[in-house]
């Protein structure tokens, strides 16, 4: 298994699909304003809901010469085809997928679409380019794994037990990248990471709700008794995560990414609301707290997630900069910052998403 650093060889043209959304977003700018890439980024992104330019505005005005946005769809072949012949894409890094559970549930259609058709036009369009082309890299979910009991991790050898159209697809596309390898020799790695939070998410996910609805002194929603369990992972420790496997990953390896921060819902959602009692109290004068409410459970909702990354410490080195505190302190004080940003997202798509989701 090969674990020698291969950005001296590799990734001249990178293409970053998903690259306007949250994590995608972060790991573009993780990789040009930290110096860790000297290349090119090609960012590939059809810019539904949850996609927003505005994420790489400095970016793109920057850096016009090593970071390109196209507007695309990786179901259309064509246009991949032509972009991987225009910038001579050597490497992809793969984020783009529709990602919300709750989204799955109403319209799965779109998830098979995009995390499984999407994936497999992006792998043969790869695999095409023979032997020009030197790494795919596939960001996947610790969702695949199912849901654990009160004890137990998920290691990289846990048995895939999707409960979810959404995680269905994500193990279905994990498996065809896997396939890809075993059949074809396509150079792929693979990881599969815990719950991110941190700056540019969207807010139907619970922590960034939590935030913005609180400073509207709007219902804080948590589903059924709030006990449901995560293991958090700061978005910056995750971008790091990736680039470490990128460069040094055995091929046709999967890696674990985890935040070492197991957390009810509903201790999250207490602990954003004192953090907000102490650096931005309510106009009214109340608690935060007052605003939780409890809402009917949804569909197949995993009771626990928990990520062994022992792989990739003891392989690669990777361990997260950030405990869970002092994530979260920063991802609310971004959000209290970020006024523009936040306002230009909640038009359109969002504001109908909220409306449907919660009158």
């Amino acid at each position: 298994m090969d674990k020698k650093d291969k950005t001296d060889i590799k990734f001249k043209n990178l293409l970053v699909t998903g690259g306007c959304g949250f994590i995608g977003s972060n790991f573009i700018r993780y990789l040009i304003k930290n110096r860790n890439f000297s290349g090119r980024i090609i960012n590939v992104d059809c810019l539904t809901y949850a996609g927003n330019p505005e994420n790489l505005a400095e970016i793109a005005t920057d850096f016009p010469s090593r970071y390109i946005f196209q507007k695309v769809n990786i179901c259309d072949t064509a246009k991949l085809d032509r972009i991987f012949s225009k910038y001579d894409i050597d490497a992809i890094c793969h984020f783009a997928a529709e990602s919300h559970v709750d989204r799955s549930i109403k319209t799965p259609g779109d998830f098979i679409q995009t995390n499984i058709v999407g994936t497999f036009n992006l792998l043969e369009t790869a695999k095409a380019r023979g032997n020009t082309f030197n790494l795919f890299h596939h960001v996947s979910t610790d969702e695949v794994y199912g849901s654990l009991g009160a004890e137990g991790l998920f290691r990289e050898d846990t048995p895939y037990s999707p409960n979810s159209p959404y995680s269905a697809s994500k193990a279905a596309s994990d498996h065809l990248v896997r396939a890809y390898y075993k059949t074809f020799g396509l150079p792929v790695t693979i990881s599969n990471c815990s719950n991110n939070y941190g700056p540019y998410q969207f807010p139907e996910k619970l922590i960034p709700l939590t935030i913005l609805n609180a400073l509207e002194e709007k219902c804080l929603p948590v589903y059924g008794d709030g006990k449901n369990i995560r293991d958090w992972l700061y978005v910056e420790d995750h971008c790091e995560a990736i680039w470490t496997i990128m460069k040094s990953g055995g091929e046709g390896e999967t890696y674990n990414i985890g935040g070492n921060a197991e957390m009810e819902n509903i201790i999250i959602v207490q602990m954003i609301c004192d953090i907000l009692d102490e650096i931005k109290p309510a106009r009214n004068g109340k608690p935060y707290r007052l605003l939780i409410s409890f809402v009917k459970d949804r569909p197949g909702h995993d009771r626990r997630y928990a990520i062994d990354f022992t792989k990739l410490n003891k392989e690669l080195g990777w361990t997260p900069r950030e405990s869970f505190q002092s994530g979260l302190l920063k991802t609310v004080e971004w959000y209290l910052k970020q006024k523009k940003w936040v306002e230009s997202i909640k038009t359109g798509a969002y504001q109908a998403w909220i409306k449907e989701q919660y009158g």
